[in-house]
């Protein structure tokens, strides 16, 4: 099994085999990039791909220096037990909640 993490546009996709088997959504605003949801299919679920997408997310919003702030359960989840990734998060906001509402019309 060969997955990969890439970005496309607003969500960052994991694939595997070439089939893209889950996405983590998310929109930047002001510095932030504001992850408001996750999901694997159904088919790939048991397989910690969950995970990998958002570990490798994490680490590639870093890499192009945004701060986090996990609206998406997952995320908050994640974080909270990923203390390498602490240092990144800022607390859910109005605006950030506002933010997201907006990216999705």
């Amino acid at each position: 099994m060969t997955t990969d993490v890439t970005l496309a546009g607003d969500r960052f996709e994991i694939t595997v085999d070439g089939t893209r088997a889950g996405l983590a959504q998310f929109v930047d605003a002001g510095g932030q990039r504001i992850f408001f949801h996750t999901e694997v299919g159904d088919e790939f679920e048991g397989q910690g791909l969950a995970g990998q997408l958002v570990s490798r997310a994490l680490d590639a919003t870093r890499e192009a220096g945004f701060r986090v702030v996990p609206v998406c359960p997952y995320v908050k989840r994640f974080v909270g037990k990923h203390e390498e990734y602490a240092d990144l998060v800022d607390p859910v906001t109005p605006d950030a909640v506002a933010a997201v509402r907006a990216a999705q019309g």
